[in-house]
């Protein structure tokens, strides 16, 4: 299930919000410009889909979200937790960083923890299957996508490049939580 929480940015031991109702999580997060919606497929995607089918099956979205929003690239990327290079694709984004373009992702399947540093405050959003999240350039956050991922999801940019980040070396990703699965 998505959810959301809002913490005081000194630390997880204070939650401003906790919720997982779509309506919800849309309503805290536009305020900071970011974007959460969930999406249906026209038609049903099974885990080892093809690459191909995956994009067909959210082409609608695909291509209205390209022309909106001034993407030029999309791709699918897929890790499984068996996967031999996994903690290496975990630690790379675990740090806080910003991007000089939007951060779009939309899970197709599994889930993964993307978080917010914005202000004095740090939003924590669990993405599962079926949900959306456009993160505005400059945002500084990070994404864990924990021990064992398993997750399939597409990736949309502007910059042909792909994922290029900016370290702000700041730790605070080491005093929130970390992606933990649910069952």
């Amino acid at each position: 299930m998505s959810y959301l929480r809002i913490f005081a940015d000194s630390g997880a031991e204070v939650v401003h919000f906790e919720g997982g109702e779509v309506l919800d999580i849309c309503r805290e997060l536009a305020p900071i410009g970011v974007q959460f919606e969930r999406w249906t497929p026209l038609a049903e995607v099974t885990p080892g889909a093809s690459n191909e089918l995956i994009l067909q099956a959210f082409r609608p979205q695909i291509d209205q979200l390209m022309n909106t929003g001034g993407y030029v690239t999309v791709d699918v990327v897929s890790l499984a937790p068996d996967h031999p290079e996994r903690e290496a694709f975990r630690q790379k984004f675990l740090n806080e960083h910003t991007h000089a373009e939007d951060e779009v992702r939309f899970f197709v399947a599994g889930a993964g923890l993307f978080t917010l540093h914005v202000a004095d405050r740090v939003y924590e959003v669990h993405c599962v299957a079926g949900d959306l999240i456009r993160v505005p350039a400059g945002t500084k956050h990070w994404f864990d996508m924990g021990e064992r991922p398993s997750f399939v999801a597409l990736r949309l940019f502007n910059n042909p490049a792909g994922w290029v980040a900016n370290f702000t070396s700041d730790d605070i990703a080491t005093r929130f939580p970390r992606f933990e699965p649910h069952a």
